[in-house]
């Protein structure tokens, strides 16, 4: 299984990635773990990106792209994979579709959790305080929501003129969402 999983900030795109990707022996690729991780060995990469994430900005094109087409070409990743965080713009998109054809891997689906704008703003809150995340407060938070619609709900239809959207709603415990995820995912394959 080749897929995406999208969903605005704090719709539980990492928590359900890594559970699915569990599920379908698959490795979870999160781009915003890979930035976190740079930010916090504070790599050169790392201080470029800690800048933008404090702005609730998107990490620019071309560095997003190289970090997927090289983590994609890793080994574990040939069977599978479920990519977190990439694409967001229709841009990003094509250059996804690029490397996929280079791997000669297409996408088999484009997950997408749906949760309403105020229910993720006190999920996102919460998890500021839990995990003591600079780049998670409430201006941060709403600017995110715009350059997610501006930006990255464009990938919606696209995905959904391919056939490949499969949305869920992603409100609910990690269970009951995860089972409605597995479902929606089976139906699709079958």
């Amino acid at each position: 299984m080749r897929m995406l999983i999208m969903g605005p900030p704090g719709a539980g795109k990492g928590t359900q990635g890594v559970v699915i990707a569990e599920h379908f022996g698959i490795p979870a690729i999160s781009t915003g773990a890979i930035f976190r991780s740079n930010v916090a060995e504070q790599t050169e990469l790392g201080k470029v990106v800690s800048e933008i994430m404090n702005r609730g900005e998107l990490v620019p094109d071309d560095v997003t792209t190289q970090l997927v087409a090289d983590r994609l070409a890793q080994p574990d990743a040939a069977q599978g994979f479920l990519l977190d965080g990439f694409p967001r713009t229709v841009p990003q998109a094509k250059s996804l579709d690029e490397i996929l054809d280079k791997l000669g891997t297409p996408l088999d689906a484009v997950l997408s959790l749906v949760v309403s704008d105020e229910v993720l703003v006190a999920r996102m809150m919460k998890r500021a305080e839990i995990e003591h995340r600079e780049d998670d407060n409430e201006e941060t938070i709403r600017n995110r929501f715009k350059v997610y619609a501006d930006e990255t709900e464009p990938l919606l239809a696209l995905y959904r003129d391919r056939g490949l959207l499969v949305e869920v709603d992603g409100l609910g415990e990690v269970a009951e969402v995860n089972d409605r995820i597995v479902a929606a995912l089976e139906k699709k394959s079958a």
